[in-house]
């Protein structure tokens, strides 16, 4: 195990470029993945004649299949039809489809967890359902997700190690060129990437502890000052 030769300049700055891919494909597939996913999510929370249905279908087929599956797919099975993407979008839109079918889950048992008589009443005081849904329902129901949404996006930035089968110049593709050239740069690269993936998703972890407890701390301070109000007014 050489970890000065391993460790060199030129080896360090191949790897921070492939680290760099890393983060530009995990940001964008976040980013999609989270809109399309919360769309999919209300869809089917909705309950929406024949298109939630559809939607369910849609989800379950995609939960269900190998992501690995979907790489391939995306990046050699649409160029038989005529579609071809580089390797980069190919990544991007494998991780997007795969993991907006894991948020819709999290943000259809998000709205799930709210009782269905906040909904009754908002709809009773004179709002329309869109109006509860954006007013109501879903500012507590994005609070109660925070803890999955981070972990499936510590798990989405992971993934895109797999995008390596297609030649993607992430961190993990970097490392195998690197200890390619020289086998006692196996073990050092393999725990330079290791840490450099701890790293990363520990600060997530500890992101998603922070907004955890913020918004408990906003939820007590919102009941106790209720309190307050009802008491003075039970005083009065």
């Amino acid at each position: 195990m050489d970890f000065i030769g391993a460790y060199s300049a030129g080896n360090l700055s191949y790897l921070l470029k492939g680290f760099l891919i890393t983060l530009e494909v995990a940001v964008i597939s976040i980013i999609l993945s989270f809109v399309i996913g919360s769309l999919l999510g209300t869809l089917r929370y909705a309950k929406i004649p024949v298109l939630s249905k559809i939607v369910a279908v849609i989800v379950e087929t995609i939960r269900n299949s190998p992501l690995l599956l979907i790489i391939f797919f995306s990046y050699f099975g649409l160029r038989e039809v005529g579609l071809k993407l580089e390797i980069m979008p190919a990544a991007i839109m494998a991780l997007t489809i795969f993991e907006s079918a894991m948020i819709s889950e999290i943000v259809r048992s998000g709205l799930n967890s709210i009782e269905k008589g906040q909904i009754e009443a908002a709809r009773s005081s004179g709002l329309t359902y869109i109006q509860t849904m954006w007013h109501i329902i879903l500012p507590q129901a994005l609070k109660r997700m925070i803890p999955p949404l981070v972990s499936q996006f510590i798990s989405l930035l992971k993934d895109t190690s797999l995008a390596v089968v297609i030649a993607l110049p992430e961190m993990l593709h970097n490392a195998q060129g690197i200890y390619n050239g020289n086998v006692t740069y196996v073990i050092p690269i393999f725990i330079l990437v290791a840490f450099i993936y701890f790293i990363v998703n520990y600060c997530l972890s500890l992101v998603a502890r922070g907004l955890e407890k913020r918004l408990d701390t906003n939820r007590k301070d919102g009941k106790s000052g209720n309190m307050r109000i009802r008491a003075a007014s039970l005083s009065d």
